[in-house]
């Protein structure tokens, strides 16, 4: 009989390659093989975060259309005129970020949900990610009230539980030389290791393939 396999999936809400692989990370926690934690690794919040410029903009739109045209993942013309024309808010995930580390603490189940939500929000509806009164209104949308207020006050534990997350994932990130988001870790123990990004991106059995072959401890 297989056990379920552990999977690590290595992230940042403000990804639009993890935006893309969102279908992919559905079927995948809908499975009754696999567990899959999320470990956001704050690649665009602190040192990361940066102007929305033209430059930046014309940049992330183009790549936009790339990740489209491979996925089917919309990303619409709101998105395009109110947040990435936007030039007085940064291009920063650590609200987000925030947001979903609130949802960790106090309805853990719900984070995928919650990920999956913010992400509409900013790539079809086209509201501000970066924006902690728009992150909670999605956070009530999905009658995570709880979560929602502790955004809102932003109080020492959950300050806390964001560094701790962003430092375990970058740690993850360097430990098994991911050089980007998003990324797949899959097994246990020492036999942990890397499922190459681009299998979500491609056929979905292929994908749960490797996933198993790359956590052979999990079958008995």
């Amino acid at each position: 009989m297989a056990d379920k396999t552990p999977i690590t999936y290595l992230f940042d809400p403000l990804c639009g390659w993890c935006y893309g692989a969102s279908a992919a990370l559905r079927n995948l926690t809908a499975r009754p093989d696999f567990t899959i934690e999320l470990a956001p690794t704050g690649l665009f919040s602190g040192d990361g975060a940066r102007p929305m410029d033209d430059g930046f903009a014309a940049y992330a739109w183009a790549n936009d259309q790339r990740i489209a045209s491979l996925t089917g993942q919309p990303f619409s013309e709101a998105y395009r005129r109110h947040v990435l024309a936007d030039r007085t808010r940064r291009f920063d995930s650590g609200p987000a970020t925030l947001a979903l580390t609130a949802v960790a603490l106090t309805a853990p189940d719900w984070e995928f949900e919650a990920l999956k939500a913010i992400q509409n929000d900013r790539y079809v509806e086209g509201r501000d990610s970066t924006d902690i009164s728009a992150l909670s209104h999605v956070l009530r949308a999905l009658q995570l009230h709880e979560a929602a207020d502790r955004l809102a006050n932003s109080d020492p534990e959950l300050i806390a539980a964001y560094r701790k997350r962003i430092e375990a994932g970058r740690a993850q990130m360097r430990r098994f030389g991911a050089d980007g988001v998003p990324t797949l870790i899959a097994g246990v123990g020492g036999n942990r290791r890397v499922v190459r990004a681009s299998a979500l991106f491609g056929d979905m059995e292929a994908l749960v393939a490797e996933l198993k072959a790359a956590s052979p401890s999990a079958i008995n």
